[in-house]
């Protein structure tokens, strides 16, 4: 018994998906007390873990972009399934919700976990360095997303408000498919090269040879386990919501503020796997983490909430105010400025984290 309980221990990546799923499935859609809130938190926690473990092995065996591309499409996937599901419920604060939920994933990414990733690659390893090709593919590809999806909006007049007519919203739609899909052919086929970590003299590290490569059974494991995890991970955060909700209500910040705590739960895992990353100076891994986690986010919502409008009642609010437009505009400037040498200092981690430190300090004191 003493034996298995400690095989059940040194297994606990495979245990705490499956017990999220679970408790998502007692828990969904009721009132939770503080004890239970408390119990939610904890497996939220040890699903976000479980999530990086085994995306890392998914990861390692189909080596990179392949790998990080994984971790970013099934967090976004799971993700606008709950935006349209959250949307569907109706309400006047649905409206909003995609954007200010695409909004939150690509100041998370592009600053948060950007800035973060180069200050820790910077100070342990002295330079952050990196494919300027591949990033900087990859900033364009989100700059234009997010231009054409949530700041056009805002000044179009075919409909009133910061809203697409249906035509326009179509296009946006249709444009994000294939400005994503472009982006993934690039990354994975085309130019696979520009999207592979670099070592301090330019050369492309192809291979990681810190661990043997899983074999297959393995790796479908963990691929099955990674979809439960992250599952588990984005329905507890909305289960815990109300809770969150509350708290910020009490401390009278505004709704949006639930936006954006829950958009930081649910990309803890891209945050800690690449924060793991930099520390092992594979920052190109993740750059392509961040802004691919950016790109998904622009590029799956946008198409997803537009055939949803099909039978969604109420306005889709997609056009970002003034505050944010100059945010995203600054975001992109820097950014730019920051992945062009294809090597950072700490200096350009901290301006990138003034940045994410901006947009929390607005979202919380608009």
């Amino acid at each position: 018994m003493i034996v298995r309980l400690r095989s059940l221990m040194t297994q606990w990546t495979a245990v705490v998906p499956v017990i999220a799923i679970v408790l998502l499935a007692l828990t969904w859609g009721r009132d939770l007390p503080g004890v239970v809130v408390a119990l939610v938190t904890l497996v939220l926690a040890g699903a976000v873990l479980a999530a990086v473990h085994h995306a890392e092995v998914v990861a390692h065996r189909v080596g990179e972009p392949f790998g990080s591309l994984v971790l970013a499409v099934a967090v976004t996937v799971i993700e606008v399934a709950l935006i349209v599901t959250l949307m569907a419920d109706g309400g006047d604060k649905s409206s909003t919700l995609a954007r200010d939920t695409v909004f939150a994933a690509v100041m998370i990414t592009c600053n948060g976990i950007v800035g973060l990733s180069l200050l820790v690659a910077s100070l342990r390893h002295g330079l952050a360095v990196f494919n300027a090709e591949g990033a900087g593919a990859a900033l364009a590809t989100v700059a234009t997303l997010a231009t054409l999806s949530l700041v056009l909006p805002t000044f179009t007049t075919s409909k009133p408000g910061p809203e697409f007519s249906t035509a326009q919203l179509t296009f946006a739609a249709l444009a994000s498919l294939v400005l994503y899909g472009m982006f993934v052919t690039t990354q994975t086929v085309r130019h696979r090269d520009y999207f592979l970590p670099i070592t301090r003299q330019g050369e492309v590290i192809d291979e990681d040879d810190h661990a043997d490569i899983p074999s297959s059974r393995t790796t479908l494991i963990s691929l099955g386990l990674l979809g439960l995890a992250l599952v588990g991970v984005v329905g507890l955060a909305k289960g815990v919501s109300p809770t969150i909700e509350s708290g910020v209500q009490a401390a009278g910040m505004p709704h949006s503020v639930v936006g954006v705590v829950i958009a930081l739960l649910v990309l803890l895992p891209e945050t800690i796997a690449a924060l793991r990353s930099a520390r092992r100076d594979r920052v190109q891994t993740s750059l392509n983490l961040a802004l691919g986690s950016a790109m998904a986010s622009i590029g799956l919502t946008i198409p997803a909430v537009a055939v949803a409008s099909i039978w969604l009642s109420g306005p889709l609010v997609l056009g970002l105010g003034a505050t944010h437009m100059v945010l995203l505009a600054l975001t992109v400037v820097v950014a730019s400025l920051t992945v062009v040498p294809g090597r950072a200092t700490p200096l350009q981690g901290g301006v990138h984290l003034v940045l994410f430190a901006a947009y929390l300090e607005l979202a919380i004191n608009p």
